[in-house]
């Protein structure tokens, strides 16, 4: 299989097929003219933070608009009010318990609310928290997906919501945004996608509208089914080149490091009626019908949240990723406020011949004297000798690492990883970094201090070896596949198993959603009680957990080959 056979495949922009043609208004006059149509007395256009008000604005077409921002604190009333949960650190801070409604200065509000009462005319209110200001007529949700959002905010364009903070450094948008903007923004819309008359698509510069019963009807049918949702990729400074080779990417500046493939909390999911889609984010799905996508029992345990991270990492061509630990349980419980712990794997989909992992500890190695070699390094004083600590394993395509929570990690040069994780990313603690700026020329922040409370020092060579690589055992077969428990570790919520297989083999969801990726092979057909669902090479797709039974077979130029699927879900 040759890198153009894998570079023609590979869907960057995956559709679900939600409905009949003309169900999407394209265009700022077509939009404003849809919404004038309404004849609403008092609109509301509730917004993601993030959308842009002057892109509202213009849209809108009433005798009073009124950007609910006028009502909400000032920005230092707020932090003052948030401070507590967003604190001084640039990377974490608590997940907030907060709504919409503690952004509003309550006396702002009422101003806004007398404003509004007096008008006899028009009235659209648009803004994060409009839907709360007075009862309206009609309700657009105007939607963003995170993506764009970290785009604008690397461009300087907008900054975080009540915060007058637009240009300040990226990653500590992105914190706040986490931590704070998100949550009370999600908690909110979750109470309203069953209300909502019109969904806006403001991803890009173009507005789109749809019914919310289009909407509705296309997300209710795609957790019914396989679907994708829209990968996104991003330099970093281990960047390699298989995914700009494989996934046929644009050249740019700094090498691509990551792409996210199903991380449904930041992608999104693309609604195609017809030939018109609509962008909305891929977490609208978890919110509008989490049973039917996540499972009964993976909702009970796990909340509305999607509980499986699939990414890759490439640093072929690149360089090491940083020297990390993720939190054990109790601590990213009682310090951030997450109910579960970032337990991960790496699956090889390809490797250089020298390419290597490292994976815990060697044997003997002193903590102490680990740790004072690690600060002094980040002091300024001699580079940290990774390999005099740490296990350095070699790695090979099909290889599978289990990395449970507490055990010191990465990948080298020369990997190509599928990351295979739950879905808490940001809570990664970086111990070394081998020396190098991020990409913003600044050093990218180390949590010694932290990794000290995570490191499970007995994750030595010999439990390493034993537990943690390619920890493969039989499951069962059939005429022309078989299939193979991967891991995860014990310890992790998650199960993996590998099907090899040159026919037809049967899958059940078992309650769980399934996330799987196509790690060998050029095309399979996923088949079922719903239309024959086509993946390419590397590609990850989501099996809600509705479907129960299904197959997946090879199709197309991968008739009568051996093709092979990594699959993920929550264990029993």
């Amino acid at each position: 299989m040759t890198a153009a056979v894998r570079r023609s495949t590979y869907d960057k922009r995956p559709v679900i097929d939600a409905g009949p043609a003309g169900e999407v208004t394209v265009g700022v006059e077509a939009c404003r003219a849809t919404l004038s149509a309404l004849g609403a007395r008092v609109l509301a256009v509730e917004a993601y933070p993030g959308v842009r008000p002057a892109d509202l604005h213009r849209l809108l077409s009433a005798d009073l608009v009124i950007d609910v921002a006028e009502a909400y604190r000032t920005p230092a009333a707020l932090d003052a009010l948030v401070g507590d949960e967003l604190t001084d650190d640039p990377l974490f801070g608590r997940l907030t318990t907060r709504s919409v409604e503690d952004f509003f200065d309550p006396g702002r509000l009422a101003v806004l609310r007398e404003r509004v009462d007096a008008e006899t005319g028009t009235v659209a209110l648009h803004g994060t928290g409009a839907s709360l200001v007075t009862a309206h007529d009609a309700l657009v949700y105007a939607d963003l997906t995170r993506w764009e959002i970290q785009q604008r905010q690397r461009a300087g364009e907008i900054g975080n919501l009540a915060a007058d903070n637009a240009g300040e450094r990226p990653a500590l948008l992105y914190k706040r945004g986490f931590f704070l903007d998100w949550r009370v923004a999600d908690r909110l819309k979750a109470s309203l996608l069953d209300q909502v008359d019109l969904f806006l698509d403001t991803t890009s510069r173009c507005p789109k509208l749809a019914t919310g019963e289009a909407v509705r009807r296309g997300l209710d049918a795609a957790v019914r089914r396989p679907f994708r949702v829209v990968p996104y990729f991003d330099p970093a400074p281990w960047g390699g080149s298989w995914m700009q080779e494989v996934c046929d990417l644009e050249p740019a500046d700094d090498s691509y490091g990551w792409c996210f493939d199903c991380v449904p909390e930041e992608n999104s999911v693309l609604l195609a009626f017809g030939d018109q889609t609509i962008e909305l984010p891929a977490l609208d799905l978890v919110l509008h019908r989490p049973t039917e996508l996540l499972g009964a029992r993976v909702r009970d345990r796990f909340g509305d949240e999607f509980p499986i991270r699939f990414d890759f990492l490439d640093t072929m061509g690149g360089g090491n990723l940083s020297l990390q630990v993720h939190p054990l349980t109790e601590h990213i419980r009682e310090e951030f406020g997450w109910a579960y712990t970032q337990d991960e794997s790496y699956y090889l989909l390809d490797a250089e011949p020298d390419a290597r992992v490292y994976l815990g500890l060697r044997e003997g190695v002193d903590a102490e004297e680990m740790l004072t070699a690690l600060e002094s390094a980040q002091q300024g004083g001699p580079s940290f000798a990774a390999e005099q600590f740490v296990n350095v394993l070699p790695a090979g395509k099909h290889d599978h690492f289990l990395i449970p929570a507490g055990t010191v990690h990465c990948a080298g040069a020369g990997a190509m990883v599928l990351e295979i994780s739950a879905t808490p990313f940001v809570f990664t603690f970086k111990l070394w970094d081998w020396d190098r700026m991020g990409l913003d020329g600044r050093p990218r922040p180390i949590n010694i201090e932290r990794g000290r409370r995570s490191i499970r020092w007995d994750r030595t060579t010999s439990y390493v070896e034993r537990h943690l690589v390619n920890a493969v055992t039989p499951l069962e077969g059939g005429p022309g596949w078989v299939a193979e428990r991967t891991g995860l570790h014990d310890a992790e919520p998650l199960e993996t198993h590998r099907h090899w297989f040159a026919t037809a083999v049967p899958h059940e969801t078992d309650g769980s959603v399934n996330v799987l990726n196509l790690v060998e092979g050029r095309e399979v057909t996923v088949e079922g009680d719903f239309q024959p669902f086509v993946v390419h090479y590397a590609e990850t797709f989501i099996v809600p957990a509705a479907v129960g039974r299904y197959s997946i077979r090879p199709s197309g130029p991968s008739e009568g080959e051996r093709c092979a699927t990594i699959k993920a879900f929550v264990r029993r």
